[in-house]
């Protein structure tokens, strides 16, 4: 890949230097993703009426299965800088086991998730090693790309403001910084462009700290840095395998987390093609996808070896390496070990648990608007003047955007949840694909865009498939 000047700093395979300059670019990686990835367990642990050490070896199981999963995906899946965390997709399957086995106790829910994770990952890897989803490459032009991609960060708009508004003060600084960061200060001052988020978080939990000290903040206030869960936590876990126990598999447990399964790979085909553009690399082949799609599989698979929760490619740091022009692998593969350090050794992780919520609000407000803007400059590879194609994209857009309210509730209605009692696997399979945003854009885009006639050009296809330089050069890499 040839790195043009005033584009990429970093492309795909360079390795950034010194070490310490790539160390932090991978901490970086971390720190974004970090908020979403506790979110979850922080959420589903109290609910099984896990206790702070039960919910502590939980978090920190989930960030050991995001490292091996990511180490996966960097290295032999898309092999593209793409970060795996929890994702929000398989919440409503979590919960649904939840209801119906959490009387049994934290552990016997987990060994039950587990075991639904595991058989749907033997799924996933299906899927993708067969080439299913590769094929449908073909199918998908920048029509039907860019809404998805452009609704991957639209739709995480209730974890932007919402929580940045727990504390005005930490999250504009975080907001504020970041922009001048990397758009003020970094064009002359190249080390800001590289770390801007990572400076944001560290002024921002300085300036919390400080407060917290002084007594401006209290504890319980969002803004509040709270260093207890450092001495709290032990240095390192020897149970890393099977942590809850062996797991226990029920077949209607399999069928409810089939539905995870089908909008997490939706939700990653788009995240696929938002970290290509963002890379500024070739198409993205075939091959790549199925690869993609099939480690993640695995990843799944080992996550509910270590305990933890189903993996997805995580949107943040798409936005993250689209703000700092940083696509390195070598960089990712440094956050990797941190991640499985951090999921090893719990005293790091509790420190970097300490970041208050505002903090990563705040950097969430920054990072998704331009995983929107990403989507719209992807779709501009189709013809922008064909009334075809505005309407297309409008509507897949505005109903990616508005569906989710029937399955979510919106200010006019409570939630809608569809039951059919001849088919539970299939109402589940519908509440999470309709109350998700970048599912429902992808099914709309791909049946308007395949039944109303368009040519390839109108289409975006051509451009797709011309900026290949020689298609038909074969690499080593395809073998796999």
């Amino acid at each position: 890949m040839v790195k043009l000047k005033g584009q990429m700093n970093y492309c795909v395979d360079d390795i950034p230097k010194p070490f310490g300059k790539a160390l932090f670019l991978g901490v970086q990686h971390v720190l974004t993703m970090f908020g979403a990835t506790v979110s979850v367990p922080l959420l589903l642990g109290p609910i099984m009426g896990m206790d702070p050490q039960q919910v502590a070896i939980l978090v920190a199981s989930v960030m050991l299965a995001s490292g091996v999963a990511t180490f996966l995906q960097v290295n032999f899946g898309t092999r593209l800088p793409i970060v795996q965390g929890v994702s929000f997709a398989f919440l409503g399957p979590f919960f649904g086991i939840i209801g119906a086995v959490g009387a049994m106790g934290p552990a016997v829910t987990m060994q039950h998730i587990a075991g639904a994770i595991m058989l749907g990952a033997l799924v996933e890897m299906l899927v993708g090693f067969t080439g299913i989803i590769g094929k449908l490459q073909r199918y998908v032009s920048p029509v039907v790309i860019g809404p998805v991609i452009a609704l991957i960060g639209l739709s995480l708009w209730y974890v932007g403001a919402p929580n940045a508004a727990q504390n005005v003060l930490l999250s504009t600084i975080v907001i504020a910084l970041t922009f001048i960061f990397a758009l003020i200060i970094g064009p002359q001052k190249p080390f800001f462009s590289l770390f801007p988020i990572l400076l944001a978080v560290v002024i921002a939990w300085g300036v919390g700290f400080i407060l917290s000290i002084a007594g401006v903040f209290a504890p319980g206030d969002p803004g509040f840095v709270d260093l207890a869960p450092i001495g709290a936590a032990p240095w390192f876990r020897i149970n890393l395998i099977f942590p809850w126990g062996i797991p226990k598999f029920e077949f209607g447990f399999f069928l409810i987390i089939l539905a995870g399964y089908l909008a997490s790979m939706i939700e990653s085909y788009g995240d696929y093609q938002a970290i290509n553009v963002a890379c500024e690399a070739d198409p993205l082949t075939e091959k790549q996808i199925s690869r993609g799609i099939g480690f993640e599989g695995v990843g799944c698979f080992l996550s509910g070896v270590f305990g933890g929760f189903s993996s997805t490619s995580y949107t943040e740091n798409i936005g993250l390496v689209g703000l700092t022009k940083v696509a390195s692998r070598y960089v990712v593969n440094i956050g990797v070990v941190v991640l499985i350090f951090l999921g090893i050794f719990g005293k790091f992780g509790a420190v970097v648990s300490t970041i208050p919520g505002p903090i990563v609000g705040g950097l969430y407000c920054a990072l998704f608007g331009l995983i929107a803007s990403i989507g719209i400059s992807n779709s501009a590879k189709a013809d922008l003047s064909s009334m075809r194609n505005q309407m297309i994209i409008g509507f897949c857009l505005f109903m990616g955007i508005s569906v989710p309210g029937i399955f979510n509730g919106t200010h006019l209605s409570d939630p809608v949840q569809l039951y059919f009692e001849w088919a539970p696997w299939l109402s589940n399979i519908i509440n999470i694909v309709g109350s998700t945003g970048m599912a429902v854009a992808a099914i709309f885009g791909l049946i308007l865009d395949n039944v109303i006639p368009g040519t390839p050009e109108e289409r975006g296809l051509t451009a797709m498939q011309g900026v290949r330089t020689d298609p038909g050069v074969h690499t080593p890499e395809d073998e796999i």
